[in-house]
């Protein structure tokens, strides 16, 4: 039986960290982590958050390994509506990061909290 797309990220969810716009901003000044926006190059293009840097879902993996060697980075992930973060936060972890997090919120309150 196949899964839908909420049922799938329902179960992410009950594995991985969850965190407000808010926490997020904070936490990340605090302890040097980085927010990533999962969203494409043209949707992060229209309207981002202060301070987050862009990886499309499609080549995390990839450019977090160069970008971030540290696996107890702390990063903060992001996306339109928590989805693509789920799942970027589940590979993520699968390739050994430790502290990775998951801001599922609407994109203005993560734009506000980062001014």
């Amino acid at each position: 039986m196949l899964k839908t797309i909420p049922e799938i990220v329902a179960t992410i969810k009950a594995e991985i960290t969850i965190v407000n716009a808010e926490k997020a901003a904070a936490d990340c000044q605090q302890n040097d982590g980085i927010i990533i926006d999962v969203r494409e190059p043209a949707e992060f293009a229209q309207k981002s958050a202060n301070n987050a840097i862009n990886i499309p879902r499609g080549l995390l993996e990839m450019q977090v390994l160069q970008k971030f060697p540290d696996a107890d980075k702390p990063i903060y992930l992001h996306c339109a509506t928590g989805a693509r973060a789920c799942f970027a936060a589940e590979q993520l972890k699968r390739v050994g990061y430790e502290n990775v997090f998951v801001i599922t919120c609407q994109l203005e309150d993560i734009c506000q909290a980062c001014e």
